[in-house]
């Protein structure tokens, strides 16, 4: 069983598929690397495909002290990944608490990143929304802690942004909630409370994003209301970043459309690897509507 060791000695288990140039899938807090076998399975046919868990879903380790939980300890986990792999730039996929992993490693590794898919990304990230989530993000660990993985799994599961995978495909949504009910209630709550709860808003991120040169695929549902405004920002603020909406979709949306994910993300390797993925031309960015002064 292959495993990376990050710099502060945790021992990370990933597995890979296929060869070619690399592409790293970062998984969301409800999956896990299996949450990423559609993928596994259709990029390997032409690309290096790897996925990992990360800290706190076994059989990578679980640390007990929560402050080995953060924001930047998930970012640069992905580059201890790419290490212990002998990767130095991939494309790199995240989903959700892997989509916020996935943009923070540009920050962090913009020279390591041939691209970037952050996708579902924004829980959380509204200012008037900071509060409640920070409560419910520990509410969920409590629930977590006091009835264990599986009751926290039948409500995590019928999320709002949930059902709608639920709907389409009941079958691949059991599996998906199966496999939630197996993860550590330890390594749950502490992921919920250091990475989800504590990590910054996208909001005071302006600086970084803008200044972000690395190509960006915004990807998200279109039920996946959280996400919908951020995905905005994130189109309006990284100059380098495309958003993409799937129509009729939630939160889970790599399992929900494994068809549609697959096609705009290998659509998007594809240009960027061909050296044809551009830079926002700042003419599009002006106050005028219709370009014309108004007297």
């Amino acid at each position: 069983m292959p495993f990376a060791t990050t710099d502060d000695e945790v021992r990370l288990y990933y597995e890979e598929a296929g060869s070619g140039t690399p592409v790293v899938f970062v998984h969301e807090f409800a999956g896990d690397l299996r949450s990423w076998e559609p993928q596994l399975r259709h990029f390997a046919h032409r690309y290096r495909s790897l996925a990992y868990n990360a800290r706190g879903y076994p059989p990578s380790e679980t640390p007990h002290d929560p402050a080995r939980y953060s924001q930047a300890r998930a970012a640069d986990d992905i580059a201890a990944v790419m290490d212990a792999a002998g990767i130095d730039r991939a494309h790199v996929c995240g989903l959700s608490m892997g989509g916020f992993a996935t943009l923070h490693f540009g920050f962090r590794h913009a020279a390591r990143a041939r691209s970037l898919v952050v996708a579902g990304c924004g829980y959380g990230a509204e200012p008037g929304t900071r509060a409640q989530f920070r409560a419910e993000a520990e509410a969920a660990a409590a629930l977590i802690e006091r009835d264990g993985m599986a009751a926290f799994a039948d409500t995590y599961a019928r999320g709002p942004t949930r059902v709608q995978f639920e709907n389409k495909d009941p079958r691949g949504w059991r599996e998906f909630r199966a496999r939630l009910a197996e993860h550590s209630p330890a390594g749950s709550a502490a992921t919920m409370r250091g990475v989800q709860a504590q990590r910054p808003s996208l909001y005071d991120l302006n600086g970084e994003m803008a200044a972000l040169r690395v190509p960006t695929l915004v990807l998200t549902g279109d039920e996946d209301w959280p996400c919908l405004l951020p995905g905005v920002l994130l189109k309006q603020t990284v100059p380098t970043a495309a958003l993409s909406v799937m129509e009729n979709c939630g939160h889970t949306i790599n399992l929900e459309d494994p068809d549609a994910f697959n096609r705009i993300c290998g659509a998007f390797f594809a240009q960027v690897d061909a050296g044809r993925w551009p830079e926002r031309d700042p003419r599009a960015v002006t106050d005028s509507i219709l370009g014309v002064e108004a007297k």
